[in-house]
């Protein structure tokens, strides 16, 4: 195990990946709270309810909901849908 300072500390037992996985709590990912944040600016931007953006995404206006109140993960091809079809923008994808 890596210490805040780079060096190592020796753990007297190993934890696996089941237990882990059932005792940890992940945190919010940071991408998840920006696209959550940036969906809603820009559908209040656009005058759109949630309802209207669901309707134009083909989804669901709870969906929509959980998606800029961070509760909820989205795929890649509804990202899509929800940007390009509901919003009318271009989403763009950069790895730097």
């Amino acid at each position: 195990m890596s210490l805040r300072n780079n060096e190592k500390s020796r753990v007297p037992f190993e934890i696996g990946a089941d237990m882990f996985l059932r005792y940890s709590r992940p945190e919010k990912s940071v991408i998840a709270l920006k696209i959550g944040r940036l969906i809603r600016e820009t559908r209040l931007k656009t005058g759109l309810t949630q309802q209207e953006l669901a309707v134009m995404s083909g989804t669901t206006r709870n969906y929509i909901s959980r998606i800029e109140n961070e509760r909820s993960d989205i795929e890649l091809a509804t990202l899509f849908k929800i940007i390009e079809t509901g919003l009318g923008k271009q989403l763009e994808i950069r790895i730097k």
